[in-house]
């Protein structure tokens, strides 16, 4: 049996991986993933099987592509089988990324309770049980929406850059409004982790997941490609249904 690639198509750019097995073996992320960049990675792994998830309306695309390159592909849907207990009230809804990194996190903590954070373009906060229920979670703009919202919705502050010092309490206008976003995403992690369990994991993903590992005050599990994992775990648990 050959290898399997993972597609996670975020909004600002796909992350792809290649697995042998449970084990990871390449990672890469493009702003823009076409016939190049598929056809590069076929021609050096030998994979026979994906999974893919988008939250982009980049399906058709990425379908395209695998079929192109010969790749047999699945797509995870809200109809895909997984091993955890959606809970959701509104499970047509629930965005993909959100289903795999739960799956991910569950996969590398078994019966733990889990904070799944994905701090992305969006950041996601989602519970998942020790009993594998995934109870639902919260959604809010992410640092770089924040950032841009108060710019497009007050008459002086400027547009500033989510990168750069990020202190405690800035000392400047552009150092209060970074710092404003990326502590305010601190805080909210740390507050839905006081209400979980005192042994729960805290799981984090996402373009901005390392700078805020680094920032709160307890242990957390920083996966730089979360979603992927989960995509691969539901690709061989698929197969094995």
């Amino acid at each position: 049996m050959g290898l399997s690639l993972t597609i996670d198509q975020g909004n600002s750019s796909a992350k792809v991986a290649v697995w042998d097995g449970n084990r990871l073996i390449h990672y890469e992320s493009h702003i823009t993933l076409g016939d190049d960049e598929i056809n590069s990675l076929v021609a050096r792994y030998d994979i026979d099987r994906a999974m893919y998830c988008s939250v982009a309306d980049q399906q058709e695309l990425l379908a395209s592509l695998l079929a192109s390159a010969g790749i047999k592909a699945r797509e995870l849907t809200q109809m895909t089988a997984v091993p955890l207990t959606i809970d959701y009230a509104t499970p047509s809804t629930l965005g993909v990324d959100r289903i795999a990194a739960a799956v991910g996190a569950a996969s590398l903590h078994p019966g733990k309770e889990l904070l799944v954070v994905d701090a992305g373009t969006a950041v996601t906060y989602d519970r998942v049980t020790a009993r594998r229920h995934f109870t639902g979670g919260n959604i809010a703009p992410g640092i770089g929406m924040r950032l841009k919202a108060l710019h497009a919705f007050t008459a002086r502050l400027p547009l500033v850059s989510s990168r750069g010092e990020t202190r405690l309490w800035g000392n400047s206008t552009e150092s209060a409004m970074r710092s404003g976003a990326v502590n305010g995403v601190v805080a909210e992690i740390s507050y839905y982790r006081s209400r979980l369990p005192h042994d729960s994991v805290v799981v984090i993903s996402g373009g901005w997941g390392r700078e805020l590992a680094e920032k709160l005050d307890f242990e957390t599990d920083y996966q730089e490609c979360l979603v992927n994992r989960g995509l691969n775990d539901l690709l061989l648990y698929n197969e094995d249904i």
